[in-house]
């Protein structure tokens, strides 16, 4: 959200929506970057979820400090793969459509659109193509793992172990699912099905929302932090 929103409320504000070539690239490969790494981080917060569900007395050998650093490293190294990748190979393109990008950010499948070189889009779309089967991988992980965890608590005795469970676990499957379908629908869609409308929504949808409620979701459901927070609310 860091590499997409101040850029367009700046643009706003100032009424001024030009952007450099490189600052276009330069946008594109953190929000590629942080985008590829975010996914990553989500499945596994998901495999932790599972670990510490259905295997609790193997957590600290499976997920130490030295397994958390290493799939970490891994994660932030899948995203900048995946952003040097796409961000090398799109702004290789000769351009001759124009210079208007149609989205508030600088977005591989609208800077596809100002390409004139039909061999050079074919190589980026392939690669994208190729680059949705890690993600898609992803998915699936966080959704093999999920049913593990959910046929876990339900045999759960107690309302309210059940309850923590599934308030804990859901809006981190909800995340998940709206940022890949979302994404895989940016990237993936018939350019004939293409909106400036449906392009913006889908867009803010994958790109905006789930990083804008993640304190929402995550941090707010720490005790400690609703206490906190209420402390300096009512001084």
């Amino acid at each position: 959200i860091s590499t997409t929103v101040p850029k367009a409320m700046a643009s706003s504000l100032w009424d001024n929506r030009s952007i450099s070539f490189l600052g276009c690239a330069t946008q594109l490969f953190f929000f590629a970057f942080m985008l590829g790494a975010e996914i990553c981080l989500l499945t596994v917060m998901a495999y932790d979820r599972y670990v510490a569900i259905c295997q609790p007395l193997h957590y600290r050998t499976l997920l130490g400090t030295r397994a958390c650093a290493h799939m970490a490293a891994a994660a932030w190294a899948s995203g900048f793969l995946n952003a040097l990748l796409h961000t090398a190979n799109t702004f290789s393109l000769p351009l001759c459509q124009g210079n208007a990008v149609g989205q508030f950010f600088c977005e591989v499948p609208q800077i596809l659109k100002l390409s004139c070189s039909h061999s050079h889009y074919l190589r980026e779309v392939g690669l994208i193509v190729v680059s949705t089967f890690p993600f898609l991988g992803c998915f699936v992980f966080v959704l093999v793992s999920y049913v593990g965890i959910f046929r876990a608590v339900l045999k759960i005795s107690s309302q309210q172990g059940r309850h923590k469970t599934f308030s804990t676990c859901l809006p981190h499957l909800f995340v998940v699912s709206l940022v890949i379908s979302t994404a895989l629908f940016v990237y993936l869609k018939h350019p004939s099905i293409s909106s400036p409308t449906l392009d913006l929504v889908v867009s803010v949808l994958y790109s905006v929302v789930p990083p804008a409620v993640n304190p929402l979701i995550y941090s707010l459901r720490n005790q400690e932090l609703k206490d906190a927070l209420r402390k300096m609310i009512t001084g």
